[in-house]
């Protein structure tokens, strides 16, 4: 099990730099200490950049006026390291004496044995980041609170044989699983053209092109090539991350780019073995995104600029897995959960330290389903044999600490993504569409009749998508599976139906590849 860490990240430094024929001298503000591997990293503002130096056998630390191990240096503090020859290894780091933000260390109480049952809404305190969105808005992958639920209201209880009626379709997309997101007049989703991934910008009555901009080269993967995430609306700016870790932040209104970066190149990582799947957070003035380099595990950048605001590195800098991270409140502490290569991890929010991490519900291979959360109860699944596992949380101080209540089999949910509604948690465990009691992790029923999938929650009912094509609607109850249509989608592309239904406006959204349907599902 991944032990209990605390980092923290800062973004006001400064420098001072001077350089002999044998040494060099570099000034920054501390943004991590890892006594483990003697190295310390500092922010120098001037340069944009972080560097990290390792300690020398011979090298010594010195804060104030005393000599010190590695492990007294605290994040905040102005360090001097002073180097030899090879500018990696440090012969003296300086600290300088001051104190910097108090961390909270006393242990979190214990939270109950038996969890709580959840209530249909979670209290303000303890819930997952609730934007005010305009209903019909879907500005975001998973929707307006990132829990897969539409706010819609008045849509159809029951399909036409044949389905809805198609409102429109448009092609010319290329290559990719990107979703859409929608805001206002516009639908926004990702592609390929030209050996570019592109960032689409629709008019949303009928789907014509009001612009598109390339965001960088196409990932190429046997697969499927191109983007697999969706683009984040956030007022008048659109933040698209393609598969090779481009990030581009450009205006809604006619598509002209503001920023852009490569998260990888900037923060020291690789690619994963299928390309950059995440689909960026946007929470109050900060851009969440999960490089997963050396530099940064997790990232906070100024969503107006995009320069980083801090930097959280998690003890083995783990890789980047394939999961979307989500906002939630522990009690008074406000953090941002995802999965990386290793485990569930956690990261204070103001300031990016890493709080918690949890492995049993993580695999070896790929990590795609994000979590779902509430009353202080975060559960998190993956496939390839490993299931879910449900995390008690709860917070002391501005630290939170988490306990495994139970791990299940059951729930299996390889990238379909899950449902959490009054206390049972819908999703794919695999080829079987479960429905999880919160509480025990037991299922309360299963169904193998529409296979692996994708699925969304909108006005009672489930809107299921199958990796083969077809289209379902589900009772959304735990008293077992009832069907209300079925129907086999217009333009089916050759690969696996893996972008997310979306459910907006009256309208159900199904992105394939080239294409996008849109049917209208309004009573």
């Amino acid at each position: 099990m991944l032990s209990r860490f605390l980092f923290s990240a800062v973004a006001a430094m400064c420098l001072t730099l001077a350089t002999t024929a044998q040494a060099a001298i570099f000034s920054g503000e501390v943004e991590s200490v890892i006594p483990g591997t003697g190295s310390i990293t500092i922010r120098i503002a001037s340069q944009d950049k972080s560097m990290t130096f390792k300690l020398g056998s011979t090298g010594r630390v010195q804060l104030g006026t005393k000599t010190v191990k590695l492990d007294a240096v605290k994040i905040g503090q102005t360090a001097t390291v002073t180097t030899g020859s090879d500018n990696s290894i440090a012969t003296k780091i300086t600290v300088r004496d001051t104190k910097p933000t108090e961390v909270a260390t006393k242990p979190a109480p214990k939270p109950a044995t038996k969890p709580a049952r959840p209530s249909p809404m979670p209290e303000a305190d303890a819930t997952a980041a609730r934007t005010q969105v305009t209903v019909g808005d879907w500005p975001q992958y998973r929707g307006p609170n990132r829990d897969n639920i539409s706010l819609e209201k008045g849509l159809l209880t029951t399909w036409p044989d044949n389905g809805p009626k198609v409102a429109w379709e448009k092609s010319g997309f290329g290559e990719g699983y990107s979703s859409v997101s929608l805001a206002g007049d516009t639908i926004f989703t990702m592609g390929t053209q030209g050996g570019q991934e592109m960032l689409f910008a629709l008019d949303r009555e009928g789907g014509h092109t009001k612009w598109s901009i390339a965001t960088g080269r196409v990932f190429q993967d046997g697969q499927g090539n191109g983007p697999r995430g969706t683009p984040t609306i956030d007022g008048d700016r659109v933040y698209a991350l393609g598969a090779n870790g481009d990030l581009v932040c450009a205006k809604v209104a006619d598509g002209d780019v503001l920023w852009r970066l490569n998260i990888l190149e900037t923060f020291q990582g690789n690619n994963i073995v299928w390309g950059i799947s995440e689909s960026v957070l946007i929470d109050g003035d900060k851009l969440i995104c999960t490089p997963g380099g050396r530099a940064a595990t997790m990232v906070a950048l100024d969503k107006m600029t995009g320069r980083p605001i801090w930097r959280a590195v998690v003890p083995g800098t783990p890789q980047t897995g394939y999961a979307s991270p989500i906002a939630i409140n522990v009690g008074n502490v406000r953090q941002y959960v995802t999965f990386v290569h290793t485990a569930v991890v956690s990261v204070r929010a103001n300031d990016g330290t890493p709080l918690w991490g949890q492995q049993e519900s993580t695999n070896g291979t790929a990590n795609c389903s994000s979590p779902v959360y509430d009353n202080n109860m975060l559960f998190t699944a993956s496939g390839y044999g490993t299931g879910g596992a449900l995390f008690r949380l709860a917070s002391s101080g501005n630290q939170t600490q988490s306990q495994v209540a139970y791990t299940t089999k059951e729930m299996k949910n390889h990238h379909g993504g899950m449902v959490l509604l009054d206390g049972f948690v819908y999703g794919f465990d695999e080829q079987i569409l479960t429905c999880l009691d919160l509480r025990t992790g037991k299922p309360a029923w299963q169904n193998r009749s529409v296979g692996k999938g994708s699925l969304t929650y909108a006005d009672g009912r489930l809107y299921l998508r199958s990796e083969g094509g077809p289209l379902a609607l589900c009772a959304a109850s735990p008293q077992g599976y009832e069907e209300f249509g079925r129907f086999d989608p217009p333009n089916r592309a050759g690969r696996a139906a893996w972008a997310h239904p979306v459910v907006a406006g009256g309208k159900l959204y199904i992105r394939d590849q080239d294409s996008l349907t849109v049917f209208d599902v309004k009573e």
